[in-house]
């Protein structure tokens, strides 16, 4: 019997730790943003290298302040991949990141296949917007667009402890 009661209430506390884990992972640190507050929508100029604004609506965000590349965005714009490809700096090494399930509006698998396959484009949101993360924007045909924060290159060589390869910033310095 107490065999028994011990074995349920290790079960028991598997399972509240379980369930606990799968909450603080999956909502729990994740906020809605507003458009301003995420710096509205932008994409990098061709012609000036800076950020600037685009036409957008129907802008909804999450993001979370235990990591920089847990932002993701979905909106609408009323301008043209063409258009777009004239005017701003496209991104090639685009890749999604998973976004939690209840955002149902970003389907990381989805945008990555529509990238791969030239549907979509990505653009340079903003370079370096924390040290070696990017903001990532792709649009599709229709207009629908998405936002992420991606690791680039400069940052994947120094979070890996490695010099900062050239041409990138000097590394943040590490508080000890």
């Amino acid at each position: 019997m107490i065999a028994r009661i011990a074995i349920m209430g290790i079960v028991a506390s598997g399972l509240i730790a379980g369930a606990a884990l799968y909450y603080l992972q999956v909502y729990a640190f994740y906020y809605e943003v507003n458009a301003e507050d995420a710096g509205n929508v932008q994409m990098t100029s061709l012609f000036t290298g800076e950020p600037e604004p685009i036409l957008f609506e129907n802008f909804k965000a999450i993001d979370a302040d235990s990591s920089p590349i847990r932002f993701r965005a979905c909106f609408q714009t009323p301008f043209s991949q063409a258009m777009l490809t004239e005017t701003y700096v496209t991104y090639p090494q685009a890749e999604p990141l998973t976004a939690p399930r209840w955002f149902d509006c970003f389907q990381a698998g989805d945008i990555g296949a529509d990238l791969a396959s030239g549907v979509a484009i990505a653009f340079l949101g903003e370079a370096n917007l924390h040290y070696g993360i990017d903001r990532v924007v792709a649009v599709m045909p229709d207009g629908r667009g998405y936002i992420w924060h991606q690791i680039n290159a400069c940052g994947q060589a120094v979070f890996d402890g490695d010099p900062a390869p050239e041409g990138c910033p000097p590394p943040p310095e590490r508080a000890n």
